[in-house]
């Protein structure tokens, strides 16, 4: 059988909760969905370290972020490291990769493992952005999104049709500051957008570092994300909800704009017959606050923050319309894709291929519980450095609220606190249950794994009080 090739698509801070694939309240997104009828829906995707960043360097190594050594926005990836694009161009693979890279500039830094590479240099802009081809710079007229997709579809229709591809399209959309494209910009002006269950959480009963998070709706968001100045005569509720309204409906125009993206790209493996051979993702780095808890950003491990969206197709292997409830990881990725090439998995990744829960089975040893560890310890939105473990039902969070001496984070330490959801009766995470007596053996049970996984993956746990 030929090898297949891979079409991986990722945006940034796209949530599931916002695509109607994974039953949004709030948007539709008829591209995206066609990746998700068309093979597998994973509804418990998670990332290690719920960052732009850290998130992308596991994605491409396959191993945490203290392994790696991308712990912070202000930690870079030395190109040297093993990824799986790497892997795949030794095996033949032409691979390309266009637009958000945001792991380092220079040589050291800079895209390697591609026959092909055109990306935004930092986070890049919405409009007539800047582009680095080939170590080359040039500033593109258009918007951002537009822009990515024209040079994706200009790679493949340029590639060796004898030899299999992987290209990531790598999209900066939906980051802030949020901004449209024309056609889109106005969409949803006279539509309300529902509220979430949580926008108005006051942080009562919940660790201080919720309270400390500076990522507000109503008091964070400033003038540039917002395109327009608030009526302070308003009384104080009933301007949250115009900055929630404001927010989110740019957040949904961007979003628009990457679906029509992943149309796009469908449609050339569908006029070429490619779409058979093709292995399509559609993720995310990370999670986002869609006004849950009365946010915006990540980081936190609560579950917005923490839950990826994780959809593929690939006709030859899985079952269309199927979902999946099983635990994977950022760092499954890479060895899934590999795997999948017919290539072996080096020992050094951490990740686990799911290719088995592709075809409906799962391992009797597959994980049911993961570990996370969030580094930026007070920077940009003073969320306090933590790590803890989710498990199918419970999540157990520790604050350690310390630097740890990692570059990008502050050095001012907080008081350690804990955190104890039960995810089955506080879906939410509304109510810490740390001190209820009831929990105490889950609690022990929980630290025990909280450990075992620190101690699995490399780690070096805080001192815990």
């Amino acid at each position: 059988m030929k090898q297949p090739n891979i079409l991986f698509i990722m945006s940034d801070d796209h949530a599931a909760h916002a695509m109607s694939c994974y039953r949004s309240r709030i948007n539709r997104t008829p591209g995206i969905d066609r990746i998700a009828d068309g093979g597998m829906r994973f509804d418990n995707c998670f990332c290690t370290n719920s960052i732009c960043t850290p998130s992308r360097a596991a994605i491409l190594t396959g191993t945490y972020n203290h392994i790696n050594g991308v712990t912070t926005l202000a930690t870079t990836m030395d190109n040297r490291l093993e990824t799986f694009p790497k892997l795949l161009q030794g095996a033949g693979y032409q691979t390309a990769v266009v637009g958000k890279w945001h792991l380092g500039e220079g040589a050291a830094h800079q895209p390697s493992g591609f026959d092909y590479w055109c990306v935004l240099p930092g986070q890049g802009r919405y409009h007539d952005p800047e582009l680095i081809e080939m170590g080359t710079p040039k500033v593109a007229l258009g918007y951002v999104t537009d822009l990515i997709t024209e040079h994706a579809l200009a790679w493949l229709k340029e590639r060796d049709p004898e030899k299999p591809f992987c290209l990531l399209c790598h999209h900066k959309a939906p980051h802030r500051p949020w901004e449209p494209d024309p056609r889109h910009a106005a969409a949803l002006n006279h539509t309300t957008i529902p509220e979430p269950a949580t926008l108005y959480d006051d942080y009562r009963n919940r660790a201080r570092a919720a309270a400390a998070a500076t990522m507000r709706v109503d008091r964070d968001l400033n003038e540039t994300d917002l395109k327009a100045l608030v009526d302070e005569t308003l009384p104080a509720l009933d301007q949250k909800r115009w900055k929630y309204q404001r927010y989110i409906k740019d957040y949904l125009a961007c979003v628009a704009s990457v679906d029509e993206s992943v149309d796009q790209l469908l449609d050339y493996l569908d006029e070429n017959n490619l779409a058979e051979n093709t292995i399509v993702i559609y993720t995310s780095d990370q999670g986002f606050f869609l006004g849950d808890h009365g946010w915006y950003d990540k980081r936190f491990m609560y579950e917005e923050s923490l839950r990826m969206p994780f959809v593929i197709r690939y006709p030859r292997a899985i079952r269309a319309h199927s979902t999946n409830a099983d635990m994977i990881l950022n760092v499954d990725m890479a060895p899934t894709l590999l795997e999948l090439a017919g290539l072996p998995v080096p020992a050094t990744m951490q990740g686990h291929s799911f290719t088995p829960l592709l075809k409906g089975d799962v391992p009797a040893d597959w994980q049911t519980s993961m570990y996370y560890r969030y580094w930026m310890h007070l920077s940009d939105h003073n969320v306090y450095a933590h790590y803890g473990v989710r498990t199918l039902r419970y999540k157990l969070i520790y604050y350690y609220a310390d630097s740890a001496n990692q570059p990008g984070a502050i050095d001012e330490s907080r008081e350690p606190e804990w955190e104890l959801f039960d995810l089955e009766k506080d879906p939410h995470e509304m109510n810490n249950i740390y001190m209820d007596p009831a929990y105490a053996a889950v609690i022990a049970d929980l630290k025990d794994e909280l450990h075992r996984l620190q101690h699995h993956v490399g780690d070096t746990p805080c001192d815990e009080v």
